[in-house]
């Protein structure tokens, strides 16, 4: 017979033993939710970007979703002949690199190194003596605002190149005439944000590739991500190459109708001389970039901050897009506000973007050339914002 102190004791393990269950229940039926809603959001990423990759199977794309603080990877096609496309593999961001780039300029700017209001010439010096180019800001540059740009950055694209002082006295004889006051529209200039590198490594007094290497790449623990390094043949790859370790996990880059262009980890541009190439990563490393621009990284309160600077408006356009600082910003009253940036070559198309006010973004990066990736990417934040 059970004595009084007995009862009790049984009571309170029973008691336990009903919580454990119970709560073994809520997770399985939570798991069960997770894996559905992980399940449905593979299954329209696979559709969008089904949609977009041609059939024939040369090349692919790396995807990231970056969702309910959760970041789920999705592969697909292949990186070469013989390689599947992998999160772990690199490939080249083209213009998606201009966000990078913005974002040394904005930390720089809050941390009172610089203002994103000096003139370029502060630091280009050779360009106090010029003409028109001298009442740029970096700001302008920065947003494509500055009314510079060069037959380089539109097509049809001419075959002229620059080595440095070719491009600085082409800047120096630069006139901004009716359609190209500093300040008035958007026009979109690679050729600015080449300006933007020069500037910065003068502010800073080392190369842009270390600039970015210190100040954004190993503080995020970026690393595999790259820009090209002085070669040890200058006078044949005078823009540098990108570093053997890194070049043997690139991607094989593709044109649009599936012929191979370049090797893996190739550069390509009108400016020939280094800090001027494009940079490599993966969709793993872009997986980081992109929670630290959703303010998801506690550590790097600083850097946020500043990457949030970026991304606000500095030119409205029309009523449903502002021009950032290299970011575009969609706005409807019918949707949520979207955050991006694409970035194409002929053998590669990269996509970053973002449901403003959300933790919900995107990032897709593929090796081939002329996709319609910013579609499917707006596409999929669209959806994913509706749950």
């Amino acid at each position: 017979m059970a004595t009084a102190a007995t009862c009790p004791d049984r009571s309170w393990r029973l008691a336990i033993a009903l919580i454990a269950v119970a709560i073994a229940v809520v997770s399985m039926a939570i798991g069960a939710a997770q894996a559905d809603d992980d399940r449905s959001i593979a299954a329209l990423v696979n559709a969008e970007i089904s949609r977009i990759l041609p059939p024939d199977g040369r090349g692919g794309a790396a995807v990231a979703v970056r969702i309910d603080g959760q970041t789920l990877f999705f592969n697909f096609g292949m990186a070469d002949d013989s390689r599947p496309v992998t999160s772990d593999l690199l490939f080249n961001l083209g213009s998606v690199g201009k966000v990078f780039d913005t974002a040394l300029l904005a930390l720089a700017d809050q941390q009172g190194e610089l203002s994103l209001d000096d003139p370029v010439a502060k630091y280009v010096v050779e360009l106090r003596a010029g003409g028109d180019i001298r009442q740029i800001t970096l700001r302008q540059l920065a947003s494509y605002t500055s009314g510079f740009v060069l037959p380089q950055d539109h097509p049809p694209w001419p075959e002229e190149t620059f080595t440095l002082p070719a491009f600085i006295a082409k800047l120096k004889a630069w006139k901004a005439d009716e359609q190209h006051q500093p300040g008035q529209r958007m026009i979109y200039s690679h050729a600015g944000f080449v300006l933007i590198h020069l500037a910065l490594e003068r502010r800073f007094g080392m190369p842009f590739d270390e600039l970015m290497r210190q100040r954004l790449l190993d503080p995020l623990g970026l690393a595999s991500t790259t820009l090209p390094v002085a070669s040890a043949d200058p006078e044949r790859n005078p823009r540098g190459e990108i570093p053997q370790n890194f070049a043997a996990r690139a991607v094989q880059g593709y044109a649009h109708d599936g012929t191979p262009v370049g090797a893996p980890g190739n550069l390509q541009g009108y400016y020939h001389w280094l800090g001027t190439g494009q940079m490599y990563a993966s969709a793993r490393d872009m997986a980081v970039f992109l929670m630290a621009n959703l303010e998801e990284l506690p550590d790097h309160t600083a850097l946020q901050s500043a990457l949030q600077r970026a991304q606000e408006g500095v030119l409205s356009v029309k009523p449903s897009f502002e021009q950032a600082m290299a970011w575009e910003v969609h706005k409807s009253a019918e949707r949520p506000t979207l955050v991006d940036k694409y970035g194409g070559l002929n053998n590669a198309s990269a996509y970053i973007g973002m449901v403003r006010g959300r933790p919900i973004g995107i990032v897709i990066i593929a090796n081939r050339g002329s996709l319609d990736i910013a579609d499917a990417g707006r596409k999929i934040l669209l959806t994913l914002a509706q749950r």
